[in-house]
């Protein structure tokens, strides 16, 4: 586990890491040579600078946990990730974002993010993945950032939702969203060495999920309801230790993409399949040439082997725990991942409370 004493969260990244800048731009350093940078795609430093991102919307967004306005965080979180994204040395293209920009001012889709120097990349962002967690006070609600090559993310403009599975490395061979609910979770019982009995299924709680409840109590597995923010869910499923096993049902479209950027690291695997609402969204994603009956893999959702994931906890979940405050400092802990080397950090970090003033004041 990785430990930072980060004096240096409150000011921009460019004048706490210049090594980082010189490796940006191509410079050898005499830690290791292979830290020069073509220029055209986003070499491992990349990752900690993400994390500094994802830190800095945490913090904004966890002085406003349980006070029950949610826009009011979002908008907190929208405006930290915004001032250090720009400090991020890539050349970036908000592919999920906040939405169309008439409708969101910061992080729109298509908005042009970064510094400019560096690598061209996709960015999916959300600033708190759970804004109801975050304002209700309730576990899972995370921020997230994840980068990939240039044209590697999938479009998901033309329909919003997906029926997803999501399990980790060790059912990933065997699983197939094509086979009934019943035969995949005795597919991952099996590949587990673990009874049904003894499987945890994450399903958002939603009215649409009646019907696949009932398949997973009746297959013997038990439900873990959650309710908001399936990210975090995907990337438990995913991962070891988290007391989640599968993740199913249909979440957005977007949050699938995020949550394949940080399982390319992990060895597991997402499908996913279109689920439009309604016959007008149906027409839409035929126009686009979408095939609806198409089962979508990993691969699908971002092409790239060469993607980054990062994420703060905002309140304590599965997979992190949530902003806390000691005195004098803030502590978050943040999860980041780089699909290339397979690497999964856990970097624990405490901030001066007088670095944060701007996001800590009401």
């Amino acid at each position: 586990m990785t430990s930072e004493q980060s004096e240096n969260k409150g000011v921009p990244a460019q004048t706490a890491s210049a090594p980082s800048a010189q490796r940006a731009r191509g410079q050898h350093t005499s830690i290791s040579p292979d830290l020069a940078v073509s220029g055209t795609e986003p070499d491992r430093n990349l990752a900690m600078e993400l994390v500094r991102v994802t830190e800095a919307a945490a913090i904004a967004a966890g002085h406003w946990v349980g006070y029950g306005d949610k826009n009011t965080a979002d908008g907190a979180a929208v405006d930290a990730m915004r001032e250090f994204m720009d400090t991020v040395q890539m050349n970036g293209v908000v592919v999920i974002g906040e939405g169309e920009k008439d409708e969101a001012p910061m992080l729109y889709n298509g908005e042009n993010v970064g510094d400019g120097t560096g690598p061209e990349v996709d960015v999916a962002v959300d600033p708190i993945d759970g804004t109801r967690l975050t304002a209700l006070g309730y576990n899972n609600a995370l921020s997230v950032f994840a980068v990939a090559e240039r044209g590697a993310m999938f479009d998901p403009s033309a329909v919003f939702y997906m029926d997803k599975m999501v399990v980790g490395p060790e059912a990933a061979d065997f699983v197939d969203l094509r086979l009934p609910v019943k035969q995949n979770i005795h597919l991952v019982s099996k590949a587990l060495n673990k009874p049904a009995s003894q499987l945890n299924v994450c399903v958002l709680e939603r009215p649409r999920h009646e019907k696949l409840v009932q398949e997973i109590r009746e297959a013997g597995a038990r439900v873990k309801f959650i309710m908001d923010g399936d990210v975090a869910g995907g990337i438990a499923a995913a991962r070891p230790g988290t007391d989640v096993d599968m993740l199913l049902g249909i979440g957005g479209t977007p949050e699938g993409i995020v949550t394949a950027c940080a399982i390319k690291a992990t060895g597991g695997i997402i499908q996913g399949r279109l689920a439009p609402v309604d016959d007008a969204e149906r027409q839409r994603a035929i126009d686009a040439g979408h095939d609806l009956d198409a089962v979508l893999s990993t691969n699908d959702l971002v092409k790239s082997d060469n993607c980054y994931f990062a994420a703060t906890g905002i309140t304590d979940g599965d997979l992190l725990r949530g902003v806390r405050y000691d005195n004098d400092r803030v502590i978050t802990q943040s999860m980041v991942m780089r699909s290339k080397s397979g690497t999964v950090r856990i970097v624990e970090a405490e901030h001066q409370v007088r670095k944060w003033r701007k996001w800590l004041d009401d």
